[in-house]
């Protein structure tokens, strides 16, 4: 993976994680409920229940709210070692419905051993959701403003829609932050009786994992983090490693289309096929796939371009693209107005990231950086709205960054794949490097968004290691397995893991 030194250098911050004994004690000072078990209302095969905890831990006899968990008991008691929390990223992602899922995901020799338990997170789904208003979200302005007056508009329309989902949502919305979901995590483990705990957290539930372990080292029995966020970095360290995530997948969509028959695109010139198509966009004669009644924005192809990535559906991508350029009517897609729906984006995000883009003049900078990395995808996707979501906001976060320091756990297995869209491989190695005596990476040489189920490499890796605790050789590395070949894009049943917003794979409505 190309190295951007001097992005990365001065965009890595070193925030010490001093705090971490206070909110511990906070936590453990909470006497946590029992779950009351039952049937899930989705599947009566997995259980179902809640618990009560603080809103905010500092006042633990202050306002409280319903975290929702669901579980599937270890299908041999005779095997069992114990439970195994599981999070399937955002933020946003549901945890009880990838808990109810969890038999679709994980093999049989996981599920024989650990009770697997989800939980919705804070602001999430059932866990007293943040809620926004559609018609707000719909009518976001660009992330790409042009001038500074749309600088501007986008920061008061930033703070519009906090304001928002906090009179929606009550005071839930000021704290969704990571910080305090691990002191969730803790409170189920604690509310079941456990002395140590297993995780398997991918994409944004890694950030939950890595965090856990810093507080709740000694509370682990083994953890597997999954395509790994990097805590460390600051605004242009993140946005440089985004964009060139971003980028290496799209290239990687070349390659597979110059080698596979099956690409629509096949022995012609993808990338010229790709701007050409783009250009015409701009100039607004490409129908809108989700509304003919209107024009494609270039941005709207992109998107659907980085969410065909995270499985990769090089197929499903080309084809769908072929069909947009060839002006066929798409299926209609409406929102009714003034719906309420779950956002929780910002208010995670924004309150575990602070990444300030203070002036037009400093926005401008950073997107002339992203698209000199980024050229075909015209920047960096998920990284660049991430960061724009949260212009305008304060720069004090609940939960700012932090070099990850994990002191007293056991060995953690990191996976993570070269050519990942979303959570950048150099994420992973750098939170290796960080935590270099208590972390494994398994470097998976493929492509997508998430590395357990990719092939039996990863899968061994991964039930050996939770069956046994043996971790993988330094170094260790599975090969690439060409991702199979879907007709439509977004066919089949997904296992994508879980997205942050409208656009991403994983966002539901």
């Amino acid at each position: 993976m190309r190295a951007f030194g001097v992005a990365l250098a001065s965009g890595t911050l070193l925030f010490s994680a001093g705090v971490a004994s206070a909110q511990t004690t906070e936590v453990q000072a909470y006497q946590v409920p029992s779950i009351d078990w039952k049937p899930c209302a989705e599947d009566p095969t997995a259980e179902c229940g809640s618990l009560r905890l603080p809103i905010d831990y500092k006042k633990p006899d202050g306002e409280k709210f319903d975290l929702a968990v669901a579980r599937r008991k270890a299908t041999d008691p005779a095997k069992r070692a114990g439970i195994m929390l599981i999070n399937p990223g955002g933020p946003g992602g549901s945890g009880v419905s990838f808990a109810i899922g969890s038999k679709e995901y994980f093999s049989a020799d996981v599920q024989a051993r650990f009770d697997i338990i989800g939980w919705d997170p804070r602001g999430v789904a059932r866990s007293q959701p943040v809620k926004c208003s559609l018609e707000l979200l719909t009518r976001a302005p660009s992330s790409y403003p042009a001038n500074q007056a749309e600088f501007d508009a986008l920061a008061a329309y930033n703070r519009e829609l906090k304001e928002d989902c906090r009179k929606r949502s009550g005071p839930i919305s000021d704290h969704a932050d990571t910080g305090a979901t691990i002191q969730d995590m803790d409170a189920i483990r604690r509310s079941l009786g456990e002395q140590k705990m297993n995780y398997y957290g991918i994409s944004y539930g890694t950030l939950m994992g890595q965090q856990y372990a810093e507080r709740y080292g000694d509370k682990i029995r083994a953890m597997v983090i999954d395509s790994n966020m990097d805590h460390s970095l600051g605004t242009w360290g993140f946005a440089a490693t985004e964009a060139q995530t971003a980028q290496s997948s799209f290239d990687e969509w070349v390659k597979w289309c110059d080698r596979t028959a099956a690409c629509a695109l096949h022995g012609k010139d993808v990338r010229e096929f790709w701007h050409n198509l783009l250009a015409k966009a701009d100039r607004g004669e490409v129908t809108d796939p989700f509304d003919p009644t209107r024009k494609a924005e270039a941005r709207q192809i992109i998107g659907a371009a980085f969410g065909a990535f995270y499985g990769p559906d090089w197929k499903g991508l080309t084809d769908f693209l072929v069909e947009l350029d060839s002006g066929k009517p798409a299926p209609t897609r409406a929102f009714a107005a003034d719906q309420e729906v779950n956002a929780v984006f910002q208010a995670a995000f924004c309150s575990d990231w602070s990444l300030p883009v203070r002036s037009f003049a400093e926005y401008k900078a950073l997107e002339r950086m992203e698209n000199t990395i980024a050229p075909d995808m015209r920047g960096g996707s998920l990284g660049h709205s991430a960061i724009t979501g949260c212009v305008g906001l304060p720069e004090k976060v609940n939960n700012p960054q932090h070099r990850l320091d994990i002191d007293n756990a056991p060995k953690i297995l990191m996976l993570n794949a070269l050519y990942d869209p979303a959570t950048a491989y150099s994420w992973a190695v750098n939170a290796h490097r960080q935590t270099k005596d208590t972390t494994v990476l398994l470097t998976y040489e493929g492509w997508g968004h998430g590395v357990y189920g990719r092939s039996d490499c990863t899968n061994g890796a991964v039930d050996t290691y939770l069956a046994t605790l043996k971790t993988p050789k330094k170094g260790a590395r599975c090969e690439a397995v060409e991702p199979p070949v879907s007709q439509t894009l977004g066919a089949g049943k997904s296992k994508l893991p879980a997205g942050p917003q409208p656009g991403i794979p994983g966002w539901i409505r």
